[in-house]
């Protein structure tokens, strides 16, 4: 009582520290995340050219796309997939604006007719699209919030499609090829010209005498920035710690499903008397066993000897009734199989049926209870047996099963699992003329069988499966490795470290900030978002969990987004720079000046290309060489040209003979041509270049 009336007295105080504990929380969340202006970071998901994409309206895109793409999909699939919608949208309504673009109702009409044409629904006596239709479910469907939006987005959504195709189509009338272009492109690919030229390939020079300095490589990358350019990226490097059962977790779990084949004594509170509880060798109800003792249920059926586990089929299959084998172990399992029953079985058969449903009959157009059901089905059953003849005219008279009608019901050979279980345990346990009634889901079956194929031996195998599953003292174990991993690893050299615990160390390389995917690891966010914020620094070491155990991961480079490092772009930029030192070099030690000479004081000898063209400029024995066969069209018959650098060595050309291609009337076949090449990717060209001229600033990484 003394404590709380300190307390009272104090109030205000303590709301004051309160208070300003809060402050500084907060505080430090906003300076963390770069100011006040950050909150939009957090409620924006992106910001295009001023146009905010809204989290919450984002996300419910998102959870209807992951819908759509399946629960297989790669995570983020969805996130990237709606951001680039979004963004497309965006830009393209701006586009729209500017040009005065908008959807007039005749456009509107028109698409929603050819959308809806195929549907009944809006289609009159003729079967033809009837605008009344659709003013009339429109009008019925107002009154239904759900229905209505539905509706209202699919016209927002034809508008779009309207609008976009409008766009596109202004864009790509633009892009038509000239007659000048055609005449161009047939001369490109006709036009023909034989060569003599002198080859001396940058290979000659060995790359020893041609070093290339950082300096040099930097200078090239700032020269050829956009070549270079890379969004923000890290690496890391990482080993796995993971929780699997120990031999002692392994053992106890082989012998607790020993166990389960033995009698047990189990004292009885109520009878006051020592019961005895049948173990899985001597159980009478193996199924209510199996379905208490096992991870996965029995399975009440027939199974051929192809269709038994490989690890068990050749042991299990020829076992006698009331067998058992095992303990074996397949994977991260324990099991016992006991065969239940052996018989003989068809492989395939063949029958018929007339089906009574449940409800409404599109037969014969009545509605049963599932008594009424069950007593015609026994009255056709009762009908059919004195007089079978009668089968197919019963077939066309009542039975739902509409797929099977214009056979009489009759459904030809087929496998044992096919069907559902109480019509296939008929058509395959029951002999040939045989005829009864079974339940399924589908109502009650009236069933002859008709015919048998490929008798053979069949098993009832009831199996016992128990999951191998590491123990609490294993799983503390195993966190306790982990957690001593993290601090050994923060206190020395984190290969070291790994070395000396015999872990693999696994190195990931440029991940980028909308990652998911570790290799080796799976999906996991954490360690991206981890790597990326700004508290994390270069050698910065944490643990992390997993489904499988632990994942202790070090950051090993942290790129923000710029040019590529030298170390980086050494691999594309050195070659280049190689072969530029190696071209002049070839060229300073050239003093000759006609081809043969130059042939002659390079030790190579002179070549010859025959119909050559500008569409396919290969040079035999040198490659495809574009700027030496240009400046070659470029010279009269018996010129030479002057040293050539090309794609693979120095060249000199002398032109032999050009022949050009005859003149046509018209060329507008090949103007035509060039259209129909450059078309197909327009829309994506367009998109891409409205993308690199926006303003965008993407927060996607902050919300998955």
């Amino acid at each position: 009582m003394a404590v709380l009336n300190k307390i009272r007295q104090r109030s205000v105080f303590l709301i004051i520290i309160i208070a300003l504990a809060l402050f500084s929380f907060v505080l430090a969340d906003v300076l963390r995340n770069g100011g006040l202006s950050s909150d939009k970071s957090q409620s924006t998901v992106a910001t295009v050219n001023g146009v905010d994409l809204d989290r919450t309206t984002f996300m419910t895109k998102v959870e209807n796309m992951r819908r759509n793409l399946g629960p297989n999909a790669p995570a983020g699939q969805a996130v990237n997939a709606v951001y680039e919608q979004e963004v497309k949208r965006v830009l393209l309504e701006e586009q729209y604006e500017e040009l005065g673009l908008t959807v007039q109702e005749d456009q509107l009409n028109d698409a929603l007719s050819t959308n809806l044409a195929g549907n009944e629904t809006f289609q009159d006596e003729a079967g033809r699209f009837s605008q009344a239709k659709l003013d009339e479910y429109v009008a019925s469907i107002r009154t239904n919030q759900q229905a209505s939006q539905q509706w209202d987005d699919f016209v927002d959504n034809t508008k779009m499609t309207i609008l976009e195709n409008t766009y596109f189509t202004m864009v790509k009338g633009g892009l038509t090829s000239t007659l000048a272009e055609g005449e161009q492109a047939y001369k490109f690919e006709n036009d023909k010209a034989n060569l003599e030229f002198a080859f001396i390939p940058f290979t000659k020079i060995p790359d020893e005498e041609v070093p290339v300095t950082d300096g040099e490589i930097e200078a090239y990358i700032k020269d050829n920035k956009k070549e270079f350019e890379i969004e923000p990226q890290v690496d890391i490097q990482y080993v796995t710690i993971s929780e699997k059962a120990s031999q002692e977790d392994i053992d106890e779990a082989k012998t607790s499903i020993e166990n389960l084949l033995k009698d047990t004594a189990e004292y009885n509170d109520v009878s006051k008397l020592t019961d005895t509880i049948r173990g899985f060798a001597n159980t009478t109800d193996v199924e209510t066993f199996v379905n208490s003792n096992s991870e996965t249920p029995y399975q009440d059926r027939w199974m051929y000897n192809k269709e038994l586990p490989v690890t068990i089929r050749d042991t299990v299959f020829n076992m006698s009734t009331g067998t058992i084998y095992g303990p074996y172990q397949v994977d991260n399992t324990f099991n016992l199989s006991k065969v239940v029953a052996t018989r003989q079985m068809p492989d395939s058969s063949k029958v018929r049926h007339i089906l009574i449903p449940i409800g409404l009959s599109p037969t014969d157009s009545i509605t049963r209870t599932k008594e009424q059901a069950k007593t015609t089905a026994d009255s056709l059953l009762t009908v059919l047996k004195a007089n079978k003849t009668k089968f197919p005219a019963m077939v066309k008279q009542f039975t739902s099963d509409v797929a099977s009608i214009e056979k009489d019901g009759v459904y030809d050979f087929f496998p044992y699992n096919q069907m559902v279980p109480a019509f296939r345990d008929f058509s395959f346990e029951k002999n040939v003329g045989d005829m009864g009634v079974v339940e399924t889901r589908f109502g009650y079956h009236l069933i002859e069988v008709l015919g048998h194929k490929n008798s053979q031996k069949v098993v009832k195998v009831a199996t016992i499966t128990r999951e191998i599953e590491a123990s609490e003292k294993t799983l503390n174990n195993v966190f306790s490795e982990a957690t001593n991993f993290e601090l050994d690893a923060q206190k020395g050299d984190f290969a070291e470290t790994a070395t000396a615990a015999s872990l693999p160390l696994k190195p990931v390389n440029k991940i980028g900030m909308l990652d998911a995917t570790i290799p080796g690891v799976g999906n996991n966010r954490d360690i991206v978002k981890w790597a990326f914020e700004e508290e994390t620094n270069v050698g910065d070491i944490k643990r992390f969990s997993t489904a499988s155990g632990y994942v202790i991961a070090q950051l090993t480079r942290k790129s923000p987004k710029g040019l590529m490092s030298i170390a980086e772009a050494s691999s594309r930029v050195s070659p280049i720079l190689k072969n530029k030192k190696k071209a002049a070099k070839i060229k300073e030690s050239i003093t000759a000046t006609t081809l043969q000479e130059v042939a002659n004081s390079q030790g190579v000898s002179v070549q010859t290309a025959t119909a050559v063209t500008m569409a396919s400029p290969t040079l035999a024995g040198a490659g495809n060489e574009p700027v030496v066969v240009g400046t070659a069209f470029g010279k009269k018959p018996g010129e030479e040209t002057g040293l050539i650098v090309g794609e693979n060595g120095v060249y000199k050309v002398r032109v032999l003979a050009f022949n050009p291609a005859p003149s046509l009337d018209n060329y507008a076949s090949f103007a035509n041509q060039l259209t129909a090449k450059a078309t197909p990717a327009v829309n994506g060209k367009i998109y891409t270049a409205l993308k690199e001229a926006a303003e965008i600033e993407d927060n996607r990484a902050n919300f998955f």
